[in-house]
């Protein structure tokens, strides 16, 4: 299916975040928002969740999370009443540790693999169970020089229309949204697949 983003960006060009999201909710028959916790990603699902409270919330757990951002997860999890979608790698990760011998280095032949299995694979099966039309994504333009070339309304390789409502957001105007509505971040985070904030682990350029 060919989807007009052109036309789509136009259409949400000079809105604000929230009515971006109100936007891409009242065309959406099954919307999806995607989480990992990440700094930051607090304020679109605060957001989201005041415009549709039971909106799908889609979080692949890698299984590397810091036990700081799993109890992050569990606390917002309850504090927004989060209608959460789960899904896990097919291998545990004490398997996948001793097959590997721990998390490959970003220059290991055996990082592409490790990538595939925690985080490639988990949400293509997830698209492909759920099956959303529209979703929902907290990247920034700002976070790296890849995401700095898109635009607030994109579309996956099957067709699905990718909405970034926070994407021209800087972390001053969410750290002020935060304030104004006494929400927090956890910043003991980590992401195996990207080891460096400024650097893409493929979800958003292959799915």
């Amino acid at each position: 299916m060919t989807v007009n983003t052109d036309l789509l960006n136009t259409q949400v060009a000079g809105k604000t975040s929230q009515e971006i999201i109100e936007w891409a909710l009242g065309n959406a028959k099954n919307p999806v928002l995607t989480t990992n916790f990440r700094p930051y990603e607090v304020a679109i699902l605060h957001m989201a969740t005041q415009i549709k409270p039971d909106l799908q919330i889609l979080w692949v757990d890698s299984g590397y999370n810091t036990s700081a951002t799993y109890r992050y997860a569990l606390e917002l999890i309850d504090q927004l009443s989060l209608n959460m979608l789960t899904y896990i790698p097919k291998q545990t990760t004490a398997f996948r540790n001793a097959q590997m011998k721990g998390v490959p280095e970003v220059d290991d032949p055996l990082h592409a693999q490790f990538t595939e299995e925690v985080k490639l694979e988990p949400f293509r099966r997830a698209f492909a169970e759920v099956k959303p039309d529209y979703w929902l994504n907290a990247i920034r333009k700002e976070q790296t020089e890849f995401r700095n070339t898109l635009e607030i309304v994109s579309a996956s390789q099957d067709g699905i229309i990718k909405v970034a409502p926070l994407y021209h957001s800087s972390e001053a105007i969410l750290d002020e949204y935060l304030a104004q509505n006494g929400l927090h971040n956890e910043f003991a985070y980590f992401d195996p697949t990207k080891a460096l904030d400024n650097r893409e682990c493929g979800l958003h350029t292959k799915i």
